[in-house]
């Protein structure tokens, strides 16, 4: 239940001192960061407990520090912080839901919300690798896999030392995931391998370099003569076959997050890699696809905030026909209306998680409307900022334009606002009335 941790004192030196894992995060908020430690411990539903908002001051002052300062640069050169990345590692953030036991800290659907919404603030794409990684593999492996696998690949996955993501898209089944054509055979005398054919499109983390591809996925392949019959096994890389194809350069937005295609050509795949049963991964698709539209809801929660607060400041700093522009009922109605639906929506993401369990499934109706309304409401308040700023909203001094680019990727990754219409209408079909 402890893990090694360095710390470098206000004299330079590196000491090596052990701390509980759940103790790291009071460490840090009041050692590494001591400004943080200065904000009162108000709990709410948005900071239920004292450790989350422990988390939270941590996690901000570290966006503040670390991750704002490099965000312009590596979205501009579309290029991946692996450095930056390993830090989050060093603080106990890419098994922010795993056990202990694998080098995770053991928190809930809440402290991940927390997470994303933080990092989203201050660079949506960044997040969007920390998402992929953390929740799409580390979270979907700690929930579904076995001891021996959740051994194998949690620790290194957990201190960043691998760069990790899930396959389940392809370039002719997004929304309609049943209609996935990647196919695996289990074959051998013993029956003890499958091959993998197949290709996977819209891979984040699909590659960190541009040249090879990520450490290991998380891979959605049909198993069985059903659409249903779908199995999931941990591809890694180097496996024979398995290749980078394209990487998707010159995106809308989330340009710090790289972004591929995987092929895979006659990749043997070993039992021991298959996760769960032959045919019953759609369960665990399910099940993590909740927790996958509620972080994605998250971010959409940063992008508001911060959105929010550029054109709140500059409205007050900003002056026309002699006074500041925020006192013109146009801009008035701008950031009052941001600001009420931001709350909304995280209202509704926090209450959300609030009510997650991550062993289980059954919530899928609310992280539905979590992300359909986030998501949409992210983009409008984006767009609202840069209308306050005007020309320089425009640009990338102010940031909300990367914001607003980066927002409209949330109505389409992890789900489509159309598809979320769907689920909700079919789930609402069994509700006769709301509680």
């Amino acid at each position: 239940s402890e893990k090694m941790l360095r710390l470098i004192s206000k004299a330079g030196a590196v000491k090596k001192i052990r701390i509980p894992l759940l103790d790291k995060i009071r460490y840090l908020s009041a050692s590494s960061f001591p400004n943080a430690e200065k904000e009162s411990l108000k709990k709410t539903i948005f900071d239920p407990s004292n450790e989350h908002v422990q988390l939270r001051q941590m996690v901000r002052a570290f966006t503040e520090t670390e991750v704002e300062p490099q965000a312009n640069e590596y979205n501009r050169s579309e290029t991946f912080n692996k450095s930056l990345f390993k830090k989050c590692g060093e603080l106990g953030l890419l098994g922010v839901t795993v056990e202990g036991e694998y080098g995770g800290s053991d928190m809930d659907a809440t402290a991940a919300v927390i997470v994303h919404e933080e990092l989203s603030a201050v660079d949506p794409a960044f997040c969007l690798s920390y998402l992929a990684h953390s929740m799409l593999f580390v979270n979907n492996l700690a929930q579904n896999g076995n001891t021996e696998q959740k051994y194998r690949f949690l620790p290194s996955a957990c201190n960043g030392d691998i760069v990790c993501g899930m396959g389940m898209s392809e370039t002719g089944a997004g929304t309609d995931v049943l209609a996935l054509s990647t196919k695996a055979n289990l074959l051998g005398n013993d029956q003890d391998y499958y091959i993998l054919n197949g290709s996977k499109m819209w891979i984040t983390n699909g590659t960190c370099d541009g040249i090879t591809t990520g450490d290991a996925f998380l891979v959605y392949a049909r198993t069985g003569k059903s659409p249903r019959d779908l199995s999931m096994f941990i591809v890694e890389k180097g496996m024979e076959g398995f290749t980078l194809g394209q990487q998707i350069k010159d995106k809308c937005g989330m340009r710090a997050s790289m972004t591929a295609e995987l092929i895979f050509e006659n990749v043997k795949i070993p039992k021991k890699n298959l996760i769960g049963t032959q045919n019953e991964a759609l369960l665990s698709m399910v099940k993590n696809l909740e927790i996958e539209r509620l972080t994605l809801a998250a971010m959409s929660l940063g992008i508001a905030r911060k959105s929010i607060e550029v054109m709140n400041n500059y409205s007050h700093e900003r002056l026309a026909f002699g006074k500041p522009i925020s006192s013109f009922g146009q801009i008035q109605r701008f950031i009052s209306e941001s600001y009420a639906e931001y709350m909304a929506g995280k209202a509704l993401v926090y209450q959300t998680a609030s009510q997650i369990d991550l062993s289980m499934h059954g919530s899928g109706l609310d992280t539905d409307a979590a992300k359909l309304f986030a998501a949409r409401m992210a983009k409008e308040v984006a767009d609202r900022a840069i209308q306050v700023l005007g020309g320089n909203g425009y640009v990338g001094e102010y940031k909300v334009e990367r914001l607003w680019r980066d927002a409209k990727l949330l109505e389409i990754g992890g789900g489509t606002s159309e598809a979320h219409h769907k689920n909700i209408a079919r789930d609402l079909k069994k509700i006769e009335k709301l509680p």
